[in-house]
């Protein structure tokens, strides 16, 4: 491999404009990337913000593949985990000649099970003809892969049931004891993970299993020099949810279903075992169905004040410790039936200390999902937690996002994260946002808060929809506004006979979903949350991007409830200092979906007042791109027919 600096990389006459069609040098990127090379080469914490269109990705692999040691990089989901291994790699990679030996990981429910596939075929018990189909689908697919990686399995949905009784969990693997130990997708990818340069990850499994070693990987992060973080804005999230503690009734109901499957197998002269399984089973279904079937969060207050919650917990603990004691008396019996006495065990323990909890630095609380309750134990700060995680055996940690400052100061998020000491950086998008783009807060709408909202902003919006011919998307803060909006739309459309095709958020799967928006060339499509960040619609197909409210967090929200308790209590502005800047970076994700490269034109609507008449607006819009703002429908109006001329010549 030939020996480049950064400066030559990224140069017009260099690798990466050779070997890469309509690559073009920004001076930004050269930038990022030698901050990034500098940080690594002296083993710095770097945080790093850079704006649409920057090319950031480029920016941490060039000097990742260049820089001789292991490097491990993180990303929001599993979607970019696949795109940087299987098309961003590869490109610089073979743009730069390089031998770096590149390996992908993913957590162990994306690995096919042999033991668990085996188990499910010899059952034979599935809920339907589809999931008996799919499960002959995957035993064929077995024989033919090399990963076991469920995401190659294009002939079973990713949601289809079957797939959770053909993989295994952390508690469920029989580690050494499986009588496929040897054939392991999951202990291949690890092996190869081990032995590679640069490792793919992403952030639920570097948590769970790097930072707390939860799942036999502990080799990783000592051998590593580099650990690249990006969509680093999700940090605080996952950090938050894997140095917490949580215990479900999801996870009793998979311990009756492996342990009466096992029972089946090697117990099936233990009479009391199918009777104890059904008695767990019962008590978990009772315990969710203290609460209210919709899904929702809780504050502990708010869960033991619920009828027969409090006995439901009891009750559970009760029939855990009876399965528990008897499973301890078949254990010898089978590995699985070991293992099942083991999870029971666990079980009993996690259930016990979030019932008995009082650690004043975590706070507990419950979700509910549509058949099962998590109960959870959340700590109210993760800074130390991290610092700790992050101290030991000196390597460059680098955290990168396009959305990590509140007017380019990274106080909030260094804060947060116990990064006090770590350098900061920040570049500008280089498109054009001011002749580009616009920024239209439409006057005369009321408080965000009133009843009726909702349709005042989509009578509001309709006029826009109709000027940009669709091409939208409409991102609502809430599900009950998403679904509100849906509603109110459809019939806009069809009083007004405009043949503009609505899509919703969960009619179909996400990738569906956008490539219908991108195929159909004029709809609208209304979200929440999923479609916020994450996605990249270039060209014409989006013009424009309408934010019904500032996404605030719900301040009934249990854990952000606490957290703004405690800094009350510690003489902190809890709105200043952490509920507005977490909304700045989720309004800049939310706009950041609009201008996509440098010839997308667009408007971005944002139908909340406070952005104008609350004095705190201003920080939220000033942080946004610099994009020529607006109050006045004309202006918008005219913006599009504009467009619509530049096309025509």
């Amino acid at each position: 491999m030939a020996i480049f600096s950064i400066q030559e990389v990224f140069s017009a006459n260099g690798p990466l404009a050779a070997g890469i069609p309509g690559y073009r040098p920004r001076e930004q990127q050269i930038e990022m990337a030698e901050h990034i090379a500098s940080a690594m080469a002296e083993n710095r914490v770097l945080v790093a913000e850079a704006g649409t269109g920057t090319g950031k990705t480029f920016a941490y692999l060039v000097p990742a593949l260049l820089s001789g040691g292991k490097v491990i990089v993180s990303t929001g989901t599993k979607n970019l985990q696949d795109q940087l291994f299987s098309r961003d790699i590869p490109t610089v990679r073979k743009a730069l000649g390089s031998p770096v030996r590149v390996a992908l990981l993913k957590g162990r429910a994306n690995y096919i099970c042999h033991y668990h596939l085996e188990r499910s075929l010899d059952d034979g018990r599935f809920l339907s003809r589809e999931d008996a189909a799919h499960v002959h689908r995957i035993s064929r697919f077995l024989k033919a892969t090399k990963t076991g990686d469920k995401a190659e399995c294009g002939d079973v949905p990713e949601n289809s049931p079957v797939w959770s009784a053909v993989t295994s969990t952390r508690e469920n693997c029989l580690g050494q004891d499986c009588p496929s130990h040897k054939e392991c997708f999951v202990l291949a990818a690890r092996r190869e993970a081990l032995t590679a340069d640069l490792v793919v990850v992403n952030h639920h499994l570097f948590f769970a299993d790097v930072m707390l070693r939860d799942e036999g990987t502990a080799e990783l992060l000592p051998a590593c020099n580099t650990v690249i973080f990006d969509e680093a804005h999700q940090l605080p999230e996952t950090a938050s949810l894997f140095f917490g503690d949580n215990v479900s009734t999801a996870q009793m109901l998979d311990l009756v279903r492996d342990a009466r499957a096992e029972g089946l197998a090697s117990a099936r002269d233990c009479l009391d075992l199918p009777v104890l399984c059904a008695a767990v089973e019962k008590a978990a279904k009772e315990l969710r169905l203290t609460l209210p079937l919709e899904p929702s969060r809780f504050a502990l207050t708010q869960l033991v004040a619920r009828m027969g919650f409090e006995n439901g917990i009891a009750g559970l603990l009760r029939e855990i410790e009876a399965l528990a004691a008897l499973l301890e008396t078949q254990a010898q019996r089978s590995e699985g039936l070991e293992n099942c006495w083991r999870r029971a065990g666990e079980l009993r323990a996690q259930l016990h200390r979030w019932q008995s909890g009082a650690d004043a630095d975590y706070v507990r609380w419950g979700e509910t999902y549509t058949h099962a309750l998590q109960l959870n134990a959340t700590p109210l700060v993760i800074a130390k937690i991290m610092q700790k995680q992050m101290s030991g055996h000196p390597r460059a940690w680098i955290f990168t996002s396009a959305t990590l400052a509140v007017q380019k100061d990274f106080a909030h998020y260094r804060a947060e994260m116990g990064l006090a000491e770590a350098d900061s950086a920040y570049w500008d998008s280089p498109f054009d946002y001011a002749r580009q783009a616009l920024l239209y807060a439409p006057q005369n709408l009321p408080d965000p808060n009133s009843h009726g909202f909702a349709e005042v902003v989509v009578k509001t919006v309709f006029p826009v929809l109709e000027a940009s011919g669709g091409r939208a998307f409409f991102l609502c803060t809430s599900l009950r506004a998403m679904r509100r909006t849906h509603e109110l739309l459809s019939e806009y459309l069809e009083r007004a006979g405009l043949d503009f095709p609505l899509l919703l958020q969960g009619e179909g799967s996400k990738n569906e979903l956008l490539e219908r928006f991108r195929r159909l060339g004029n709809a609208i499509l209304v979200g929440s949350q999923s479609f916020w960040e994450g996605v990249d619609v270039r060209g014409q197909a989006l013009s424009l991007v309408v934010i019904d409210k500032l996404p605030f967090a719900p301040p009934d929200d249990p854990v952000l409830s606490a957290r703004i308790e405690r800094m009350k209590n510690e003489g902190l502005n809890a709105f200043m200092d952490y509920q507005l800047p977490r909304a700045v970076i989720n309004i800049k994700q939310g706009a950041g979906r609009l201008i996509r490269d440098e010839t997308d034109r667009g408007v971005l609507m944002i139908c909340d007042p406070r952005l104008i008449s609350k004095p705190y607006g201003k920080r939220i819009w000033r942080s946004l791109p610099p994009m020529k703002r607006t109050r006045e429908l004309d202006e918008v109006l005219a913006f599009f027919k504009n467009e619509t001329a530049e096309d025509r010549r």
